[in-house]
């Protein structure tokens, strides 16, 4: 199910269209360097990892990051800077960002401008990556077919608010991230697919814990 979609750990995400995306690779196994584009959501270590981006970057891989993100200017040839709602293209894939951010905890301050991403395909639809965000105004509004939403509490969104968001923008497949490893744990995404309505199906992908 969803098989160009991989879940390598916690919220790295790999990707496989016409070309190939990672976002936020972290905990990277091999050196595949098979990257065209890598998109950052913020700067925390477990999302913006130097050592990751070198594993999977090749010479002409874009790197795609909020404006904030001033430590990525030296990890990529090619760096392109993006605002928290901003429609664009880049190598021909239509994209949008959506603002990431929590609304009473103080890990992702909005005033960042942390985001997350909509990436438009003609094949698959619409794929909304949350980052990582607490459910907000601003998400709740998204429109998508394939959504991946942190679930793992304690920095982001825990598995019952993560539900509450599929349950409200109704993606036909969602995808949890976010738990297992750095914060939450394994069994969060049992409770996540208890919540989450019929009708939208949890995809479940391996990764390591």
């Amino acid at each position: 199910m969803l098989d160009f979609i991989e879940i390598n750990t916690h919220s790295s995400i790999r990707i496989a269209l016409s070309q190939v995306i990672y976002i936020d690779p972290f905990r990277i196994g091999s050196a595949p360097h098979d990257a065209d584009l890598i998109l950052i959501t913020h700067s925390h270590y477990d999302h913006l990892s130097p050592e990751d981006i070198g594993r999977v970057m090749k010479p002409e891989t874009l790197l795609v990051c909020p404006e904030s993100v001033t430590e990525a200017d030296a990890l990529a040839p090619a760096v392109q800077k993006v605002g928290a709602a901003e429609q664009f293209q880049v190598n021909g894939i239509a994209m949008e960002t959506v603002p990431a951010y929590n609304r009473l905890k103080p890990f992702h301050p909005r005033s960042k401008g942390w985001v997350g991403y909509i990436i438009s395909t003609a094949e698959h639809g619409r794929i909304y990556i949350a980052g990582d965000t607490d459910l907000t105004d601003e998400n709740s509004r998204v429109q998508c077919r394939i959504a991946m939403l942190p679930i793992g509490g304690t920095f982001t969104a825990d598995a019952k608010q993560a539900a509450k968001l599929a349950n409200i923008i109704r993606p036909e497949f969602v995808i949890p991230v976010h738990y297992g490893s750095v914060a939450g744990k394994p069994e969060d995404a049992d409770t996540f697919a208890q919540l989450v309505d019929r009708g939208i199906q949890v995809v479940r992908k391996v990764q390591k814990f």
